[in-house]
């Protein structure tokens, strides 16, 4: 998984509340086993058209938010189905980080797991961003995971929580595979003490 430390760029303004895992990235699309090659498909259904071609009205559409590495959003963004995919879509589009006022439980995790960060912050917070990013779509936003701060080039500077476990993997670039391999000395002499006992 790539580290994550800190990320600076344009913003995409997603201004809506409630998206769901089936929006991020919807259903016909998760037959692959990869992690990959779901960026094409973020947002499908809001993306393109009926006859296949891009919605030029759609945000992530725009040519000024082109390559912006992070997606602004509402209220419980992530909600629904527990797909690990949403995460993946995100990622492989080259979003690196969603600040929204909460997320879903589980959406929130597998980000975590994806080397996606996931920031909190208060609505007001979130809405002079949005705003600033709606008015003004070259803004700059910077996520910087070891100062735990957002801040942009307008002057806004927001301090955000992250869980310490989450913070410190996520800055080492370990998911929980990797954690585990780091103890594998240790289960080894675990199995090996057990199988001595028996």
């Amino acid at each position: 998984m790539k580290p994550f430390r800190t990320v600076t760029g344009a913003a995409v303004p997603l201004d809506r509340v409630d998206v769901d895992t089936d929006q991020i990235i919807p259903k016909q699309f998760l037959k692959r086993i990869e992690k990959t090659g779901y960026g094409d498909f973020l947002f499908f259904d809001w993306r393109y058209l009926a006859d296949g071609s891009p919605d030029p009205e759609f945000v992530l559409n725009r040519p000024e938010y082109g390559g912006a590495p992070i997606l602004l959003a509402g209220r419980n963004f992530g909600c629904g189905s527990s797909r690990e995919h949403a995460a993946w879509a995100l990622e492989n589009f080259g979003i690196r980080a969603v600040i929204a006022p909460s997320f879903a439980d589980i959406f929130e995790s597998n980000c975590y797991q994806n080397g996606l960060l996931p920031v909190t912050l208060p609505d007001t917070e979130l809405r002079t961003l949005m705003d600033r990013a709606l008015a003004h779509p070259g803004t700059k936003v910077t996520v910087d995971l070891e100062r735990c701060l957002v801040t942009d080039d307008r002057g806004l500077e927001s301090p955000f929580e992250v869980d310490p476990f989450r913070r410190d993997s996520l800055l080492q670039g370990l998911d929980d595979i990797d954690l585990t391999l780091k103890e594998l000395d240790r289960i080894r002499a675990f199995e090996e003490a057990r199988e001595q006992i028996a």
